[in-house]
């Protein structure tokens, strides 16, 4: 199928997400592999919130220029369905990665969870919010880049929780929810953080932290239980984790960058992920000029 006069959708998606399915298309004018995203209403009628949603995702990716969140090339509609096109990213979901391979090896675990709050670092700046982070929206590349996909749920600031917040209705996905979205509906910059904790516990433990035969009793375990240790791993790690999954934000680290700082530290040696990353021998331009730029003034990550 062609739409707009150049994408060319291949027939299958390569996947269906809260708001819409993707589709890997070829862009005839300028001869690139592209993703394009099309909005889904249910039962294919009108959903007036739902539009203002996928256009204000649109505008959010427009907005949040960093290389570990997806770049947004155009929007428009096509036969009333309205579509997104985006880069198109290769690898693998931590999700796809936790099923494969089990428990992360630390020091991977740690990378990622430094590179998705590289990454909120920078939505953070802007007053977005995510709102849905799990292992199904971090994808893993050969490179061993993170990408923080699917922003259908982020707002912007306060003004827009209330816009695109049904009255009742609560949005996000129950085994990464912080209590506070759960109780009142509020979702902060460290609502962000919990979810992240929630999914570094996961690839650690090969598990989800909460889990419950419904919504309702996962939900009140994110309120009421505290977060089992992992054993195994580093006592400052699982100290992070247990701040992270602090049931009040304000006991959660202050920050993003704050996360970074104590992450950091268990990135180590990053061992070899058969099977999920291109060789090390393989010539890297993505790897190559990371290196260089991490020794700009002689940065130290670590200390934030």
């Amino acid at each position: 199928m062609l739409i707009a006069d150049r994408y060319e959708l291949d027939e299958l998606p390569l996947g269906r997400g809260g708001m819409g399915s993707v589709y890997a298309a070829h862009d005839t004018r300028l001869g690139r592999r592209v993703a394009v995203k099309f909005l889904e209403l249910p039962g294919g009628g009108a959903d007036d919130e739902l539009e203002r949603r996928f256009i204000r995702e649109a505008r959010i990716l427009a907005r949040l220029e960093h290389t570990g969140a997806p770049t947004l090339y155009d929007f428009g509609a096509f036969e009333q369905r309205l579509y997104q096109v985006m880069q198109f990213i290769d690898g693998v979901t931590v999700a796809d990665l936790i099923a494969e391979h089990g428990p992360v090896p630390v020091p991977w675990a740690a990378g990622i969870i430094a590179q998705a709050a590289a990454v909120l670092t920078a939505a953070h700046a802007l007053s977005i919010r995510h709102r849905d982070l799990k292992p199904t929206n971090l994808m893993l590349g050969p490179d061993g880049g993170v990408k923080v996909l699917d922003f259908g749920l982020a707002v912007l600031g306060d003004a827009d929780v209330a816009h695109f917040t049904r009255h009742g209705q609560i949005l996000g996905t129950p085994a990464y929810m912080a209590p506070e979205q759960i109780e009142r509906g509020v979702a902060g910059p460290r609502s962000d953080l919990y979810a992240l904790g929630c999914v570094l516990h996961e690839m650690l433990t090969g598990r989800q932290l909460f889990a419950g035969p419904t919504a309702y009793a996962v939900f009140d375990k994110h309120v009421r239980e505290r977060p089992p240790s992992v054993p195994g791993v580093p006592a400052e790690l699982n100290a992070l984790l247990q701040d992270l999954l602090e049931k009040k934000p304000e006991n959660r680290p202050p920050d993003a960058p704050a996360l970074y700082a104590r992450v950091r530290p268990f990135t180590g040696e990053l061992p070899l992920l058969p099977g999920f990353l291109e060789p090390a021998s393989t010539p890297n331009p993505e790897r190559m000029y990371a290196q260089i730029v991490g020794q700009v003034l002689g940065a130290a990550p670590e200390n934030g």
